[in-house]
C-alpha cells in the first residue's frame, strides 16, 4: 500500500543513500542586495525554495535545454529541496524533464561517450526510487553498462570523453560526473559491490595524478603528455581552476558518505580530502569568504571570486566537518564561505532571485583563459551548487 501511494503522489521516501541527508529547517540571514534593481527580502526567506521557484518561473521542463550535466546538477539540487519541503511540484518538474528523454520502454537516446553525459543519470536513480517505474532502472542501466567498455588510462582512470580530443585525459570535473551516480545506482539496484569499489578507485586515481603539494588539484592530466596544455614532464594542466576542484570536493564527500567504513581505499580518500581542505582554507579570500576563479592567484587584479566553486567548497567543508572526515574547525571556514556566497544572491524587482558571478562552462586553458571567462548570472552550474550548499548549511 505504501509503495502504491509513492507511485501515485510522487512523494515519500528519500533516496536511500547516505550522501543525501535530512537537514534542519532554519533559514539563514538574508544577503545584501546586489545592484540597483535588487530588493532585500524578508529575513525568513527560504533561499532554496526562492531559487527553485524563480528558476521554475523562468523555464518550463521543455525549455531547460537538452540532456546535460549543468541541468542535471541544478535538478539534483531541486530534488534536495523537494526532499525537505515535500512540495510535489518540484518532483513533478524533475520527472517532466527526464521524461523528455526516457521512453516508456526504458530506452534513452544517449550514447554516453563522455563522463559529462552521465551526470544527469542521478535523476534516473532518483525517479526510480520515487516512482518505482522500471523504465528509469533500464535507462540508468545503460550508463552502468557503458562503463564496461569505456576507455581508461593505463592505471584505470576513466577518460574524460571517448573522443580523440579528450583521449588519455583525466579532468577533475569528471569524478563528479560519474561517481555520485555510481554509488547511488549501486545502492538502489543492489550493485554496490562494483559501484563502491569503482567510485573509490576513480577518486583515488584522479587524486593521485591531479593533487599537488599545496593540496589543490590541477584542472586536468594528460597521460600521453601530448596536449597543448599539458606539462611535458608531468602531463598536468597549468592552473587550479576552481570549479574543477569544486567538482572533486563534492564527489569525494558523496563517495565517502556512501561507501562502507571498511572500504579499502577509504584511508587514501580521507588523506586526499584532508590535504585538499587545508589548501582550500589557505586560498579562501579573507575579505569575501569566497574562492577565486584561479585559486592560487587571487592577488592578480583580473582574478575574481567565483560563485559556483565557492558553493561547492562550502558544502564539502561543512559536510566533511559534520561527518568527521575533517577537523571540526572547517565548519567555521564553511560558514565564512556561506556568507560570501549569500552576498552574491539578490532579489530583483520582479521578485525572482539572481545569483551572480558564475563561470560559464569551461575547457582546460591557461590563466588568461580562465580569468577572461564570462561571469554569468543564474547559470545552472551556480544554481545547482547553491542549492546543494544551502540544503547543507541553511540552518547553520
Amino acid at each position: 500500500m505504501r509503495r502504491r501511494r509513492l507511485r501515485t503522489a510522487l512523494t515519500g521516501l528519500v533516496l536511500a543513500s547516505a550522501a543525501l541527508t535530512t537537514l534542519p529547517a532554519a533559514a539563514p540571514t538574508p544577503p545584501a542586495p546586489v545592484g540597483p534593481a535588487a530588493a532585500r527580502p524578508a529575513a525568513a526567506t527560504d533561499w532554496s525554495t526562492a531559487v527553485v521557484d524563480s528558476t521554475m518561473a523562468r523555464y518550463t521542463p521543455s525549455t531547460l535545454g537538452g540532456w546535460s550535466y549543468p541541468v542535471g546538477l541544478y535538478l539534483y539540487g531541486q530534488y534536495l529541496t523537494y526532499r525537505r519541503t515535500h512540495d510535489a511540484r518540484y518532483l513533478t518538474y524533475i520527472k517532466s524533464y527526464a521524461d523528455r528523454f526516457v521512453k516508456s520502454d526504458g530506452s534513452i537516446d544517449q550514447s554516453f561517450n563522455s563522463l559529462d553525459s552521465m551526470q544527469a543519470g542521478r535523476l534516473l536513480v532518483i525517479l526510480h526510487h520515487e516512482t518505482g517505474q522500471d523504465r528509469y532502472r533500464k535507462a540508468a542501466r545503460k550508463i552502468r553498462d557503458r562503463l564496461n567498455t569505456y576507455p581508461r588510462t593505463a592505471d584505470g582512470g576513466f577518460w574524460h570523453a571517448d573522443t580523440s580530443s579528450r583521449a588519455h585525459q583525466l579532468w577533475a570535473d569528471g569524478v563528479y560526473m560519474v561517481n555520485p551516480f555510481l554509488v547511488e545506482y549501486g545502492k538502489e539496484f543492489g550493485d554496490s559491490a562494483y559501484t563502491d569499489d569503482e567510485a573509490a578507485r576513480q577518486l583515488y586515481i584522479y587524486g593521485s595524478h591531479l593533487q599537488v603539494a599545496n593540496g589543490l588539484l590541477k584542472h586536468a592530466y594528460d597521460e600521453s603528455k601530448s596536449t597543448s596544455w599539458s606539462d611535458p614532464q608531468t602531463g598536468l594542466a597549468p592552473e587550479h581552476w576552481c570549479r574543477a576542484v569544486g567538482w572533486y570536493s563534492m564527489a569525494i564527500v558523496n563517495v565517502l558518505d556512501a561507501v562502507p567504513a571498511n572500504q579499502a581505499r577509504r584511508p587514501q580518500l580521507l588523506s586526499i580530502f584532508r590535504k585538499l581542505a587545508a589548501g582550500l582554507e589557505k586560498y579562501q579570500d579573507p575579505v569575501t569568504g569566497r574562492w577565486f576563479q584561479v585559486m592560487d592567484k587571487g592577488d592578480r587584479s583580473d582574478d575574481w571570486t567565483e560563485t559556483s566553486c565557492s558553493s561547492m567548497f562550502t558544502y564539502a567543508l561543512s559536510r566533511g566537518a559534520q561527518q568527521g572526515y575533517l577537523d571540526p574547525h572547517y565548519a567555521t571556514v564553511a560558514r565564512r564561505g556561506y556568507q560570501g556566497v549569500l552576498a552574491k544572491l539578490s532579489v530583483g524587482l520582479d521578485g525572482r532571485t539572481d545569483l551572480a558571478d558564475i563561470s560559464i562552462g569551461t575547457n582546460v586553458g591557461d590563466y588568461a583563459y580562465y580569468a577572461g571567462r564570462t561571469r554569468a548570472t543564474n547559470d545552472f552550474h551556480g544554481l545547482g551548487a547553491f542549492l546543494i550548499m544551502n540544503e547543507q548549511l541553511r540552518g547553520d
